[in-house]
């Protein structure tokens, strides 16, 4: 997922912050069957695979 992210971060000037869910007990317990999972502050946009429909409308909205 993150491959498949960084056109649109570049597109948004947006940074990513990769989070090994592994190595934190409280996100592995949150997500573990969901990883890959991309969040924005809380916010769960997609899991698995990258909905970059779904990441372009939501980026476009909180510009």
């Amino acid at each position: 997922m993150e491959l498949a992210l960084r056109p649109l971060a570049t597109e948004f000037g947006v940074g990513v912050d990769v989070v090994d869910v592994d190595a934190n007990p409280e996100l592995e317990a949150l997500y573990d069957q969901l990883v890959p999972v991309l969040l924005h502050h809380g916010t769960e946009l997609c899991h698995y695979f990258l909905d970059e429909a779904k990441v372009r409308d939501y980026l476009s909205e909180i510009r």
